[in-house]
């Protein structure tokens, strides 16, 4: 059994980790996040009483605290999730992003490294420091509609996908505070040998998902007869992956992983924006059918600054020395996404109104006229 510190445990990722770990296997957690707008603990509600689950709030970027977690929980591994990861936000407010995802990761190395040096031998061979990044730091590949208007296309098969050993080439301020994290963490095995892993994922999806980002935001605003914003041509490429596979994948890396690696965990499900949106359109025409289609609230909206046109990652690396693969593809994950949306509308209003975080900090709910 270990002891498993997760940073950003209520965020959408690190929820599932947590979940995943607590409901599969024997292992502790200890829940570190400071709870900031994306941190929800009612994702946890359904581990938050077992014996084995601890939750600390605490900021990352606060050194004495971290100190303090690491003496009381003596963790044998940390997995580092916590981070501000929306583009549009940090295209907006850069600033959060620098200190969350450099300063907070460079002050964890060094609480990490502090405490890892007062483990005996064989407690400190066993240690592990999975850092847990994204696709978004290689950059962007070409885009099939540009291979095909090129003097020598490329069949789509042959298209280029990011490796572990692809260049790193951010176009965003969150995308290039993440590619800093992961040259930290690097730096950090290299130098004083801290026994560290990084992952690179590609674009989550599932439930409990913030519904700031594309797959919630399209599945609400459409029950709730909203537009539906598709940026540009909606012709971005991502890969996709659902969280629950992503959460079995990084739990094989930090207990089956070796240092110094670095493995991408991708969904084998590149698809155009455009192409999800239509999708979620259909399944809710099936499950909460209306008068007219869905995709009719599709408005298309200016394109983001800096906008990577495609994504796509190669697994096979976590599938050849892990045995890992996705299990769900991108229509059956997809399906289950929407289900669960539909069947959690609790969880959603409480997110879309901020209850969720008035909870949090202890205060009543008031209505929109400030009343009790």
């Amino acid at each position: 059994m270990k002891k498993i510190l997760v940073t950003g445990g209520a965020g959408f990722i690190g929820s599932a980790v947590i979940r995943h770990i607590i409901k599969n296997t024997s292992d502790s957690v200890i829940n570190v996040d400071k709870l900031t707008y994306a941190g929800n603990l009612e994702s946890l509600i359904e581990v938050d009483s077992c014996e084995r689950y601890a939750f600390e709030q605490v900021d990352i970027c606060n050194r004495s605290e971290l100190d303090r977690v690491f003496s009381d929980h003596k963790p044998d591994a940390v997995m580092h999730l916590a981070a501000e990861s929306h583009v549009d936000r940090s295209i907006t407010g850069p600033a959060a992003f620098i200190e969350t995802n450099i300063i907070g990761t460079y002050t964890l190395l060094e609480a990490t490294r502090e405490y890892w040096n007062t483990l005996e031998q064989s407690a400190k061979t066993e240690f592990r420091f999975h850092h847990i990044s994204t696709d978004e730091v290689y950059g962007d590949l070409p885009h099939p509609d540009d291979v095909e208007a090129s003097a020598e296309p490329l069949a789509n098969e042959k298209l280029p996908m990011f490796l572990e050993t692809t260049s790193y080439e951010p176009s965003s301020p969150y995308s290039a505070s993440k590619a800093a994290s992961d040259h930290l963490v690097r730096a950090w095995l290299r130098t004083y040998s801290l026994p560290t892993i990084v992952t690179n994922c590609s674009n989550n999806y599932g439930p409990y998902h913030f519904p700031e980002k594309l797959i919630p935001l399209i599945i609400l605003n459409a029950l709730e007869g909203k537009n539906l914003p598709i940026y540009g041509k909606g012709d971005q490429i991502r890969d996709w992956l659902f969280v629950e596979d992503h959460a079995r994948a990084l739990y094989k890396v930090v207990t089956e992983g070796k240092v110094g690696e670095t493995y991408n965990i991708g969904g084998h499900n590149e698809k155009k924006n455009l192409e999800v949106v239509n999708t979620i359109c259909e399944i809710l025409d099936t499950l909460v059918p209306k008068e007219s289609a869905y995709a009719g609230q599709i408005r298309y909206v200016q394109d983001r600054p800096g906008h990577d046109r495609r994504y796509a990652i190669d697994s096979s690396k976590m599938q050849r020395e892990l045995d890992w693969m996705p299990e769900e593809t991108f229509e059956t994950g997809l399906r289950k996404t929407v289900q669960w949306y539909l069947d959690n509308s609790t969880w959603c209003k409480n997110v879309q109104d901020g209850s969720y975080q008035r909870e949090r900090l202890g205060l009543e709910a008031t209505d929109s006229k400030g009343n009790e």
